[in-house]
C-alpha cells in the first residue's frame, strides 16, 4: 500500500518536533474518574508540580484531558469539559511557555477552544467520529492529529468486541481515515491503534505483537499501554501496581516500532527510551 503521508516529524506551533528518536507524552487527566487514580489531578499546584516533574524528566508532550475514556465512563458535557481543561492549558502556558500541549478530547468546540488557548496537538480517540466537526476543524487549523482507533464507545467499547483479523480491520479503516484527511489538507497525523478501546485481552496482545504492520503507512505510532488492563489482567494485580508491567511492554512497543509513548510514568518511559535507543534501530 502506498503512504498517503511519509515524514517523521510533527509541526507544533511552528516548531518540528522530530520523532527519529521516540518521544514519550505525559498525561493529565484533569478529571475525578481516570482509571488510574496516580494520573488525575486535583488542584492547581498539582497540575503544576506534575507538569514540572514530566517536562523535567524528558516529556516532549503534555495530554491533558477533561473527559475519562476508561471502559464504562459517563460522559460529561462540552461546557464541563472545557471549565476542566481550558483554566489547566492556561496555566500550564502561563508557567511553562515551552510545553507542547496536546488535547484529548473528541469535541471539535473543544479541540477549538483549547487550540486558540494554546493546545497545539489534537488528540482524539474517535478519529473524528464521535463529532462531525473534527475533520474541517482540521482541514481549517492545520494542527497535527493524533487518531486513534475504537470500536464502539467508553460506555459499551468492552461488551464483547469481535473482529475478523484485528490488524487488517485496522489498517483499512485507517486506510479510509487517510484519505479523507489527505482531501482535506491535513498534514501532520499520528496513528493510535487503540489498546483497550474495543478490544479484548488477546486482541491487544495480537495487535502489541503486530505492531509493525502499521510501518506501512510511514507515519509515527503512539502507544498507550500505560498501567493498563491488559496489563493488570495478566499479572493480576492493580493499576497502582502495574508500573514494571507497563515498562516491558513499553520495550516491545518500541522494538515493534512506535515513536511516541503515552505515559503516566514519564521518568520510566524515558529509560525505557534511552535504553532501547542503545540499540542503534531509530
Amino acid at each position: 500500500m502506498q503512504a498517503l503521508f511519509s515524514k517523521n516529524y510533527i509541526n507544533c506551533g511552528g516548531n518540528l518536533i522530530s520523532l527519529d528518536t521516540p518521544k514519550v507524552m505525559g498525561i493529565l487527566n484533569i478529571t475525578p474518574d481516570s482509571f488510574f487514580e496516580g494520573s488525575r489531578v486535583g488542584s492547581n499546584q498539582g497540575l503544576l508540580v506534575q507538569t514540572e516533574y514530566m517536562l523535567k524528566h524528558g516529556a516532549t508532550f503534555i495530554d491533558i484531558g477533561g473527559q475519562s475514556t476508561r471502559p464504562g465512563a459517563e460522559l460529561i458535557g462540552e461546557e464541563e469539559e472545557l471549565s476542566r481543561v481550558i483554566p489547566a492549558i492556561e496555566q500550564i502556558i502561563r508557567h511553562f511557555p515551552e510545553a507542547v500541549i496536546s488535547i484529548d478530547t473528541f469535541s471539535a468546540k473543544v479541540a477549538r477552544v483549547a487550540i486558540n488557548a494554546g493546545a497545539c496537538l489534537i488528540n482524539d480517540i474517535s478519529a473524528g467520529d464521535d463529532d462531525a466537526g473534527m475533520f474541517p476543524l482540521l482541514s481549517e487549523l492545520r494542527v497535527p492529529y493524533i487518531m486513534m482507533h475504537k470500536k464502539g464507545t467508553p460506555q459499551d467499547m468492552q461488551n464483547d468486541p469481535r473482529y475478523e483479523n484485528i490488524v487488517l480491520e485496522i489498517i483499512d479503516y485507517f486506510a479510509a481515515k487517510l484519505e479523507l484527511l489527505k482531501s482535506l489538507g491535513v498534514a501532520d497525523v499520528v496513528l493510535d491503534p487503540g489498546f483497550g478501546f474495543g478490544k479484548t485481552l488477546e486482541h491487544n496482545y495480537e495487535l502489541l505483537a503486530k505492531l509493525d504492520r502499521l510501518k506501512l503507512f510511514e507515519l509515527p505510532v503512539l502507544v498507550g499501554v500505560s498501567r493498563k488492563s491488559m496489563i493488570q489482567k495478566v499479572l493480576q494485580i492493580s493499576a497502582n501496581e502495574a508500573l514494571n508491567g507497563t515498562s516491558a511492554l513499553h520495550m516491545i512497543a518500541l522494538e515493534r516500532g512506535a515513536k511516541i509513548l503515552r505515559v503516566h510514568d514519564v521518568k520510566e518511559a524515558m529509560e525505557c527510551v534511552k535504553l532501547h535507543s542503545q540499540l542503534g534501530n531509530d
